[in-house]
């Protein structure tokens, strides 16, 4: 098969024309840089890159100091383009993001752009540390930007092309907190769980290697723009019309979809619940187009032209769980059944 070329942006230097296979050596390396600044995430790591080439905002979930804010720096230090970061805080206000004022030099009122507009059409990541700290009116604010790349201001319409936005969550601390409403967590195309590594090389280099007690300069030794993010979206493009689903495979994420739509009529079994009364929503078209956009990715990566049950399966939880709505006598149990959920409809359903 004859894969379709990309051109490099005209400005750069190398005006050659880059195949699939050649970006494909960049990825890897856009992860093997990312890798250097943190260590035991290779799984998310690769879900991150997934994310960046399916042009996917993604959220981070995890305790408290386990790395999320350094993974997503060095994402973004990889990436290149221009960065911004702001912190959610209960005071926070949508204009916050905007524009801020404040008194020159001569005593007079003064209005500068915020950290949603001081870079304009250049801002490539946006990363909003602390989501859930922020008020629902921030919240709506950030759902504009994630689903248009675009926002209104100063009666003029600002455009992102190549914005991707990262976010981070606590989930220890629950106090002074206001949980993303469901049209705002749909937007992100992955959720990823950062959890403490196992492994005991990992843990000890952490621990003993002075390298990662200062991130600051941890971030700074990252190779800068190790892929041109300006071409991303033209790139991504590429891989969604070449990389193939089959017949058999259409057939499967539909009927995945529908089993974990109706968990009663497949008769799934989750354990102590009541499948019947289980789903009060979720698992729109919107995020199965995003799981298959993934999926598309995940084979690129991994050297296929093909998506196979495999790319569905790695990348079906942290695509799909945020989706999922539960009944509210189960929420408090979410991540438990969510993922009883799922794993009980890869048993039940057929792979091809």
């Amino acid at each position: 098969m004859n894969r379709p070329t990309l051109d490099r942006q005209s400005s750069a230097d190398e005006s050659e024309p880059l195949d699939l296979a050649s970006w494909r050596q960049h990825a890897h390396d856009f992860e093997r840089e990312i890798a250097k600044a943190v260590v035991g995430q290779e799984r998310a790591i690769r879900l991150l890159t997934i994310a960046v080439f399916a042009r996917g905002h993604v959220l981070l979930e995890g305790d408290v100091g386990v790395g999320k804010t350094t993974l997503l720096r060095a994402v973004a230090r990889a990436l290149g383009g221009s960065y911004e970061r702001i912190e959610g805080t209960i005071d926070l206000m949508p204009s916050d993001m905007i524009y801020h004022t404040f008194l020159n030099e001569e005593g007079k009122p003064r209005v500068e752009p915020g950290p949603v507009l001081r870079h304009g059409s250049d801002l490539s990541v946006f990363f909003f540390n602390e989501i859930n700290r922020a008020r629902p009116q921030v919240h709506s604010l950030l759902l504009r930007l994630m689903a248009e790349r675009s926002i209104t201001a100063f009666n003029k319409e600002y455009v992102f092309p190549n914005l991707l936005v990262f976010a981070d969550r606590n989930r220890i601390e629950r106090e002074e907190t206001f949980e993303l409403p469901a049209a705002a967590r749909d937007r992100f195309l992955m959720e990823v769980g950062i959890s403490t590594p196992t492994d005991d090389t990992a843990r000890r280099d952490l621990l003993f290697d002075t390298k990662f007690h200062d991130v600051d300069s941890l971030i700074g030794s990252l190779t800068d723009s190790v892929i041109d993010y300006r071409r991303l979206n033209a790139l991504a493009k590429v891989i969604q019309s070449t990389i193939i689903v089959s017949p058999a495979l259409e057939k499967y994420v539909l009927d995945l979809w529908t089993a974990i739509r109706e968990p009663a009529k497949a008769e799934i079994p989750v354990p102590n619940v009541d499948v019947t009364r289980l789903i009060a929503g979720g698992a729109s078209p919107r995020g199965m187009s995003y799981l298959i956009r993934a999926a598309r990715v995940r084979a690129w990566l991994s050297g296929r032209e093909m998506v196979v049950p495999e790319d569905i399966r790695e990348i079906f939880n942290e695509c799909m769980a945020h989706r999922i709505f539960l009944a509210p006598v189960y929420e408090l149990r979410r991540e438990e059944i969510v993922r009883s959920l799922i794993s009980g409809v890869f048993a039940k359903v057929p792979a091809p």
